[in-house]
């Protein structure tokens, strides 16, 4: 019993570590081409971030244990359902869980943004992903143009940013 609530705070510590102190890595791919990758799409047919070259891309590493990933998920269940006609795509990657436990959150949370499951941490590896929740927002060329690391306080920060990143006007 000891043992394991000094392993539960030993994990939240190097946590809040990593949070803090080791997120500069993702801030060095602003300005650079968006790092691709491959997933099996709805109908199991392999699609690539590459794909969507052309539309703002949200790009969100989150995961369900997480507390500041699940505060902002209705975020950006708000900035989906308001953006997606504009031709936003976002994809929320959850890392290393299982399809079950995403589903169940998802639909536990009301949520219906696409989400794809990074189960060996490969995509997030590619981002060099330290702490979560990270969002990249990529432009229509495919470049990286900002990173967030950490959870949106509100919509409306999501929001800002995808005005910067496409210039379209706010409604």
């Amino acid at each position: 019993m000891v043992m394991s609530r000094m392993l539960k705070l030993s994990v939240i510590i190097l946590s809040l570590v990593v949070l803090l102190v080791g997120c500069g890595g993702q801030k060095t791919l602003v300005g650079k081409p968006a790092p691709d990758f491959q997933f099996g799409g709805p109908d199991e047919q392999p699609v690539s971030l590459s794909d969507f070259q052309g539309s703002p891309v949200l790009l969100n590493f989150w995961a369900t244990w997480c507390g500041p990933c699940v505060h902002e998920m209705p975020y950006l269940q708000q900035v989906w359902d308001e953006w997606q006609a504009r031709g936003l795509v976002l994809l929320a990657i959850n890392i290393m869980e299982s399809s079950s436990a995403v589903q169940s959150f998802m639909q536990s949370q009301g949520l219906s943004f696409p989400v794809l499951l990074d189960g060996d941490g490969a995509i997030a590896a590619k981002y060099g992903i330290e702490g979560i929740p990270t969002t990249f927002f990529i432009d229509g060329e495919g470049i990286i143009q900002q990173v967030q690391v950490g959870a949106f306080p509100n919509a409306a920060a999501i929001e800002n940013s995808l005005l910067k990143l496409t210039g379209m006007p706010s409604d």
